[in-house]
């Protein structure tokens, strides 16, 4: 299993199709994941600071496990069949629950806990994008600047790709 960052949601145009992107914490892959619109919110919200009025789905469950004695300690993404991911919750007790990827994401970052994704997953739909190359001063980019970068040069990549893609 190799750690990834959820980086964000995004928009996938022209179908207007969200998605969240992760990127290997000690790598250069990036994991595209199509999600639907209620869970692309539910991260979104979550990475903006966004304190609904009344608990979401995925803080619900978050408040019943932690009401009922149990946390969850880490996310892994296990599988990729027919383009869609499959993951696991992992609880404190090494209890393990099945979910859908977009659903144990947005857990994730309630929690907060780690989420991993097992080595053949990225190797079958990974995407290697290039860090930013130094600027003429040889200073490099700036954080800001290598983030703007590193979207930009994925949605370069997502004009050409089709869900269908990633499949085995």
């Amino acid at each position: 299993m190799i750690e990834v960052e959820v980086v964000g949601v995004r928009i996938e145009l022209p179908s207007n199709q969200p998605l969240v992107l992760l990127r290997e914490s000690a790598g250069e892959r990036h994991l595209p994941i199509w999600i639907g619109a209620p869970e692309a919110s539910a991260i979104a919200f979550v990475q903006q600071g966004i304190v609904p009025p009344r608990p979401m789905t995925h803080d619900l469950l978050v408040d019943v496990v932690t009401a009922a004695g149990r946390s969850i300690r880490e996310v892994r993404i296990i599988s990729v069949e027919d383009t869609v991911y499959h993951a696991q919750l992992v609880l404190d007790d090494g209890v393990t629950v099945g979910s859908r990827a977009s659903d144990a994401l947005a857990i994730a970052l309630r929690v907060p806990c780690p989420v991993y994704c097992a080595d053949e997953v990225l190797a079958v739909a990974g995407v290697e994008i290039a860090e930013a190359e130094d600027d003429e001063d040889g200073t490099g980019s700036g954080a800001g600047e290598t983030a703007e970068n590193e979207v930009q040069q994925f949605r370069e990549f997502l004009a050409d790709v089709e869900p269908e893609d990633f499949e085995r």
